[in-house]
């Protein structure tokens, strides 16, 4: 039961991974959370080497370590194949897939920008106008 468990949680992390690599950059929109940028980058990256250099994930070698030691059979595709595609959208539609998911991280990414460059403006813009420095620098 313990390796079913295991195999489900990977499951679990892969949807969540999933997830965070679509919405990730959106967070980052929060001064709050603006630090989660430097997170998802790598997630990007990853998620990039899959895509283009067929890179196996961990999470699904475990699951299927899991499957196998819980008695069960493992995936004969990877996680996206087996979970997403043909299921939550045809086959067919794989490369475009991609390409939405690629505009929405880009567009997150231009967000991050154009808030950072607002910003920095607005804090020059106050500097302009006499607004006493504090500090030695």
């Amino acid at each position: 039961m313990g390796y079913q468990v295991l195999a489900q949680a990977a499951v679990a992390a892969h949807f969540l991974f999933l997830a965070y690599l679509l919405v990730g950059g959106f967070l980052a929109w929060s001064a709050r959370w603006r630090w989660t940028v430097l997170a998802h980058v790598p997630v990007v990256g990853w998620g990039i080497a899959i895509v283009t250099v067929g890179q196996t994930c961990p999470l699904t070698v475990l699951e299927n370590w899991a499957r196998v030691r819980a008695g069960q059979q493992g995936l004969a595709r990877g996680f996206v194949d087996t979970y997403l595609t043909g299921v939550i959208y045809p086959a067919r539609y794989l490369g475009e897939v991609r390409l939405l998911i690629a505009l929405v991280v880009l567009a997150s990414w231009l967000g991050i920008a154009v808030r950072a460059s607002r910003q920095r403006g607005a804090r020059s813009r106050t500097r302009r106008r006499g607004a006493p420095r504090m500090g030695v620098f």
